[in-house]
């Protein structure tokens, strides 16, 4: 009968997505999708039972063959633990517990890595067009609650994904503004890394480091956005508007750390293949990213100046690219 019903996943730290899927005429599409906000579930298996409580998946019943979740912390073996959300999943748990005979976990962005293949132009804003070298390393960075990366290396019939933990990486200041920022957060971590500047905490840090070293104070506006939802995306959205000079400083110099650190990325990879900036917080604020400042810090690299302008740099606007990719990577495993 082959593969007829399967259930895939994005799960994150801070929101987590869910969707069944059905084959129709020879191709699966989504049936029902689900949004999540993380934090509200005492663990993995609570949200589980939640989405399969739904009716339209309650029908579906024994009829799903395969899931696969993509997960935002290393996967080893049939087990991950979230790095931002103290939930453990187990795949082997939840085929016994639900009666999925494959269950499948992958890191969220090798996940992202998979789903690059599923997407087209308009899926990609171009931040640098370079040359692209055919059949060349791929690499995917993104922030959001945390900071992921992955490798994709071409192995003669298409792309293999590598998963990474790069955005745990030391960070290296390259001025004295990013110098008093290590310091600042050196005091309150000890080892500093990357995803502790650039992910929604990183900016909120950010923004209390400057706040807190005398470089101005938000707006009563922007104090009040911040109670009433995500403070991140607060500043994010005040900064791009120009409504406060505070936020501005601190968008900017997370832009100039996030550029820097997809340049470090790419050097360490040679990505000639291209460079693809995926994540929540890249499409939220593609346009501050899309003003040359994310493309200077990128390229900013001495003697590699020269080459890292010839690397094609993206932006992955489509939101859905990690399930895209789980159901990719479903579909491909349980082929071979």
């Amino acid at each position: 009968m082959g593969l007829q019903c399967m259930v895939i996943g994005d799960i994150g730290g801070t929101q987590s997505r869910l969707e069944l899927q059905v084959e129709r005429d020879g191709a699966f599409r989504a049936v029902h999708e689900q949004t999540y906000r993380s934090e509200k579930f005492t663990g993995f298996d609570a949200l589980l039972d939640d989405f399969f409580a739904l009716e339209v998946v309650r029908s579906a019943g024994a009829r799903i063959d395969a899931a696969c979740f993509s997960v935002a912390g290393p996967v080893e073996g049939h087990a991950s633990t979230l790095t931002n959300l103290d939930w453990k999943i187990d795949a082997q748990a939840i085929s016994a517990r639900l009666g999925i005979p494959d269950v499948l976990l992958v890191n969220d962005f090798a996940a992202v890595g998979h789903g690059i293949a599923e997407l087209g132009e308009h899926d990609l804003m171009t931040l640098q067009r370079g040359v692209a070298q055919p059949h060349g390393t791929r690499i995917v960075v993104g922030a959001g609650t945390g900071l992921g990366v992955c490798m994709l290396s071409w192995q003669g019939d298409g792309y293999a994904v590598h998963p990474s933990e790069g955005g745990h990486t030391d960070f290296a200041p390259i001025n004295d503004a990013q110098d008093i920022l290590l310091a600042s957060l050196r005091q309150a971590f000890g080892r500093v890394s990357y995803e502790r500047v650039v992910s929604g905490p990183g900016l909120l840090r950010i923004f209390g480091v400057l706040q807190n070293g005398g470089a101005g104070e938000p707006s009563k506006q922007l104090r009040d956005a911040m109670q009433r939802g995500d403070a991140a995306a607060a500043i994010s959205e005040f900064a791009i508007d120009k409504r406060d000079a505070l936020a501005v400083h601190a968008l900017d110099l997370f832009v100039d750390i996030y550029g820097a650190f997809a340049g470090n990325m790419a050097l360490a990879t040679l990505a000639r293949g291209g460079v693809y900036i995926a994540g929540g917080i890249a499409r939220q604020i593609a346009h501050k990213l899309g003003d040359g400042s994310f493309v200077r810090a990128f390229a900013h690299k001495g003697r590699f100046s020269d080459l890292l302008r010839r690397y094609p740099l993206f932006i992955v606007t489509d939101p859905k690219v990690g399930l895209k990719g789980a159901g990719r990577l479903l579909r491909k495993e349980l082929r071979a």
